[in-house]
């Protein structure tokens, strides 16, 4: 589609739609599974919560990012309704619906593998709850962006890029080492 702008409502109209597509698969392949049974259930499902771990923590990561340039765009201009769209599609499509994947199967693997026992789990479930928190100040910083009515500064978002990563790095050394 020549001369198309991703701007327009078109390319997010397919966007959603394609999301969409793989959210249903996603969720098909889950149901598949505990229909099945598998012997390796626990792996499985482990595995798609770690894919649904990696795609929230990209749009932590990048959503900061496309804040600290568009507090760079004056409110009204070309620039800024583009990282609105960014901002939004990367909201609804990628972060919301990975976030809730994530918690989701992240219980169950708790519930089921360790009954929600042990130190280092709940010391992760914590820091989960705080990761949320980011993942909820961006969404508000989303909807005033949308209004133009931001009121951090690039600085700002600079150090609440850190919040991710903080927070994921204390996640998989909880995970991985249980140190308690």
């Amino acid at each position: 589609m020549m001369g198309e702008r991703q701007t327009d409502g078109g390319p997010g109209e397919r966007a959603r739609f394609r999301a969409a597509i793989a959210i249903g698969a996603f969720a098909a392949l889950l149901i598949g599974l505990f229909a099945w049974q598998p012997d390796d259930l626990y792996l499985w499902i482990k595995a798609l919560h770690v894919i649904a771990v990696i795609s929230w923590m990209a749009a932590l990561l990048y959503m900061p990012r496309l804040f600290i340039y568009h507090t760079d765009a004056a409110p009204g201009s070309q620039q800024s309704e583009t990282f609105k769209m960014m901002e939004l599609r990367l909201l609804k499509v990628i972060m919301n619906p990975a976030m809730m994947i994530s918690w989701v199967l992240g219980l169950y693997l708790a519930w089921s593998a360790y009954g929600f026992g042990g130190g280092w789990l709940h010391a992760k479930i914590f820091c989960v709850f705080l990761l949320t928190l980011v993942h909820v100040r961006f969404s508000r910083a989303v909807k005033a962006f949308q209004r133009d009515e931001n009121r951090r500064n690039a600085r700002y978002w600079r150090l609440m890029n850190e919040a991710p990563t903080l927070l994921m790095i204390l996640i998989v050394i909880l995970v991985v080492v249980k140190p308690f």
